[in-house]
């Protein structure tokens, strides 16, 4: 019987974000006591915070927002491949064994041994802009990463998010791979129908296969 796989991090005040981005607050704004039935809470943060799907305006001003970006390429057929301690970036090479003809149009890739999800990572591991571009001559249409970036976190020019952009590819970052053995899975993780936002958070599962 299919089994779901959480590959979702815990999102609190504890979860990390990019040096200068907007960290998780959560406020109370109702309490359940007298003359109040019910609890009510407000929360700031960035929609890059834990799992998240980037959208096509977060690296091109006249791109697409997240609630506009269509819903197909986040559902569906995924494979997981291991490449546990690339750095600075993940390449064709560390890959390749995984990637055989019936290479589903998903990928994603796995980089740590334990993500951080309480911690900032400044030497996370990115994608080759190369090997981005030869999974898009495969049929890839989302790349996936258990880092907070296809890119290394002090790249100015973002190569990988240039060639999404160019291939209109989407992609997803801050998955949670720390239990998922290499293999393939069917994929669930919408954005949010966040209609001004250059990103939205996912609650990002797997499903096994039969």
């Amino acid at each position: 019987m299919p089994q779901l796989i959480d590959i979702s991090p815990p999102l609190g005040m504890v979860t990390p974000v990019f040096p200068g981005d907007t960290a998780y607050e959560q406020t109370w704004v109702a309490q359940i006591g007298p003359g109040c039935p019910v609890n009510v809470s407000a929360i700031t943060t960035t929609p890059h915070a834990g799992a998240h799907a980037d959208a096509p305006l977060h690296y091109d001003p006249t791109g697409q927002t997240i609630g506009e970006v269509d819903l197909a390429p986040y559902l569906g057929l995924c494979r997981v491949i291991h490449a546990i301690g690339a750095h600075p970036v993940v390449t064709w090479a560390q890959v390749a064994h995984a990637l055989t003809d019936d290479l589903p149009p998903r990928v994603l890739v796995r980089t740590y041994a334990r993500m951080p999800w309480d911690r900032w990572d400044p030497m996370l591991a990115g994608l080759d802009p190369e090997l981005v571009e030869r999974l898009a001559d495969r049929g890839v249409q989302l790349v996936g990463i258990d880092s907070a970036s296809i890119d290394p976190a002090d790249s100015k020019t973002l190569d990988s998010h240039q060639v999404i952009r160019q291939r209109q590819m989407r992609v997803l970052e801050n998955l949670c791979l720390d239990h998922v053995p290499e293999g393939d899975y069917e994929l669930i993780a919408l954005p949010l129908k966040l209609m001004q936002a250059d990103a939205s958070p996912v609650r990002a599962v797997l499903r096994t296969l039969d």
